[in-house]
């Protein structure tokens, strides 16, 4: 397929978006229940509600760039009970919302306690609408990879690895933020979130080489011979049949060669992985205050080369026909 930039942004940076608000809301709980220190409510969760809000509102504007018609955008809403297009569209900014008033009762300070959990845990109205939005953004990362997981005739996408790895990385790279924000805002939170980015993105990088290992396996339902009805075994295609491109070899082929696929394979591996593992390790032992954020900045770029790779990797029935150029 051809990987269109505008939805790599979308899904890499919702993706970020979801991720740290989850990482923040973890780590209010963990405070609430005295098993971490407690954080100032607007100099660390309502700021940081409003840079997870900055990176859903950048993926969002990211997926205008996608649409021929923007306009009419808000008609794709329309068929959530078929399509996991439109449930995306509709927990997408619901999630925001939520992010943004739970920004804003931390904002505020409007935190006082309810009730208490079995004596530990002290519930108020920051828990309860982070408790919503925490829902929400699983929703949103089980609609945004079912899109594709979907869709049986492209073998690349249809697996449960899919959505797996929409989620995991989504929050590696969100919890790896969350280490950034607090080494850069001073909490006392580096050590906590950084553990669990590792984590994650561990998890993430056992998927996703999972998901490697089966594409490089599968035996493709159809083929040159299937298509136009020849059984001869040396059948091959020599020519695409135009004189030019059409929209068929621009819109469902990459255009590119081995080579290209392999060094994108192997950058996303190291730089949405590898190094951000061995940077934030570095900032455990330094004490650094810039590794942490070197180690995001590397993780993002590596999850766009891993997401345009996720797109190109996909091998469309037509480019029987069309991917061949004369």
């Amino acid at each position: 397929m051809h990987p269109a930039y505008s939805v790599i942004f979308l899904t890499t940076l919702i993706g970020v978006g979801q991720g740290l608000f989850l990482a923040l809301y973890t780590g209010q709980v963990y405070s609430l229940a005295k098993l971490l220190p407690p954080q100032d409510s607007q100099a660390f969760y309502a700021v940081g509600s409003l840079v997870a809000l900055i990176f859903l509102g950048g993926g969002l504007a990211a997926s205008f760039f996608h649409l021929g018609r923007p306009e009419r955008a808000w008609r794709s809403a329309a068929k959530w009970r078929t399509s996991w297009l439109s449930r995306e569209v509709i927990v997408l900014p619901a999630f925001m919302a939520m992010v943004f008033l739970y920004g804003v009762i931390h904002f505020f300070g409007l935190t006082e306690t309810w009730f208490v959990i079995q004596h530990t845990l002290p519930v108020d109205a920051g828990l309860v609408v982070g408790f919503i939005a925490s829902v929400l953004a699983f929703a949103l990362f089980v609609s945004t990879a079912m899109i594709y997981a979907s869709l049986k005739f492209l073998q690349e996408w249809h697996s449960p690895l899919t959505v797996a790895n929409y989620t995991l990385l989504g929050i590696a790279s969100g919890f790896m933020l969350a280490a950034a924000f607090s080494a850069y805002t001073g909490a006392d939170l580096l050590a906590f979130f950084g553990t669990w980015a590792v984590i994650f993105t561990l998890a993430g990088l056992v998927t996703r080489v999972a998901l490697l290992i089966r594409n490089a396996r599968i035996k493709h339902k159809i083929d040159l011979q299937a298509a136009i009805g020849v059984r001869h075994g040396q059948l091959s295609q020599m020519t695409q049949g135009f004189l030019g491109n059409s929209f068929n070899t621009r819109e469902f082929f990459h255009g590119k060669g081995a080579a290209t696929l392999l060094a994108v394979r192997a950058g996303f591996l190291l730089f949405g992985f590898a190094l951000p593992i061995g940077l934030i390790t570095g900032a455990y032992l330094t004490e650094s205050a810039q590794l942490p954020i070197l180690a995001f900045v590397s993780q993002l770029f590596g999850l766009m080369l891993e997401r345009w790779y996720f797109f190109a990797e996909a091998k469309h029935p037509q480019n029987l026909y069309y991917q061949r150029m004369a």
